[in-house]
């Protein structure tokens, strides 16, 4: 075949320079002509790379296929700043509407989303994808009974939360209705942490004395601490409080493991509220005060 003296027009624009062409650049130009020749790779590469993968427990008393807990695999698209929440709500919406999972605000305020993540109690809103190992394990909270999914009943954490009657009240008014009931900074800044509970149960599903047994848990002591400090609340609804914390399932069925103050996503430390509890009900026993 003979070789071709004016070659077309349209072949003049071809990507791959000739040897003459590479003679006559610059160092400068040939690193970058290396650069632009290997994007088409790098993209490829990022794009293979930029991807998370979840092992997410499956559970469904309802279906007979789906009554063996299981562990199903999704791997969705990452992006920065990616939650295990927005994993999950891809890998529903994406792959199997039947997923099941409690979700709400993803501000890491409603506490509906709590799962255990990766061997860990975690808020999966809160949680980022990047700083975790993959496959990213999702589970729900142990020792509760699971639902559907990562769905676990919380009847029993919220009639444990019910039983501190989680509720302030004052024997004291105010004279006028236009008057405020002061609080002084000091008591405040005492119970601050305590009010950041969002009752997402992490902390309890962490304890293992709350495991099948009739302890109160960490989340709902902390809430009978909020208002048993709060100087405000009245002396005789203090002394019920006190009580009930002083009881076979309050405060001295904490064995002070700390599991609970580890996995609160509000960072309260919750057993040294606890310990407090425990101080006030030996002082009130001994009544030396």
């Amino acid at each position: 075949m003979s070789q071709k003296t004016n070659p077309d027009p349209q072949e003049s624009t071809e990507k791959i320079p000739s040897r003459e062409m590479w003679a006559k650049r610059s160092p400068q130009q040939e690193r970058t002509a290396e650069k632009t020749a290997r994007q088409p790779d790098e993209r490829e590469r990022s794009a293979a790379e930029d991807h998370a993968r979840l092992l997410v427990f499956r559970y469904d008393p309802e279906v007979e296929d789906k009554r063996e807990p299981r562990f199903d695999e999704f791997t969705v698209p990452f992006e920065q700043g990616m939650t295990v929440l927005d994993a999950l709500i891809y890998a529903r919406d994406t792959f199997d509407p039947s997923l099941t999972f409690r979700h709400s605000c993803r501000q890491a305020i409603c506490g509906s989303d709590a799962f255990f993540i990766n061997g860990r109690q975690r808020l999966g809103c809160r949680t980022q994808i990047e700083g975790l190992s993959e496959p990213v394990r999702v589970e729900p909270l142990p020792h509760q009974e699971v639902v559907k999914d990562l769905v676990v009943d919380m009847e029993q954490f919220y009639d444990q939360m019910d039983a501190v009657d989680p509720y302030f009240r004052t024997e004291q008014r105010p004279d006028s209705d236009l008057e405020e009931q002061r609080q002084s900074p000091a008591n405040r800044e005492k119970i601050k942490m305590s009010t950041r509970c969002i009752w997402c149960g992490a902390c309890t599903s962490s304890c293992n004395i709350a495991a099948g047994d009739n302890y109160l848990g960490p989340a709902a002591i902390n809430k009978a601490y909020r208002f048993m400090m709060d100087e405000r609340e009245g002396e005789a609804i203090e002394q019920q409080r006190l009580e009930t914390m002083d009881e076979e399932e309050g405060v001295w069925r904490c064995q002070t493991q700390f599991s609970c103050t580890e996995v609160c996503p509000k960072d309260i430390p919750l057993t040294e509220h606890i310990q407090e509890l425990k101080r006030e009900a030996v002082k009130n026993n001994l009544k030396f005060w």
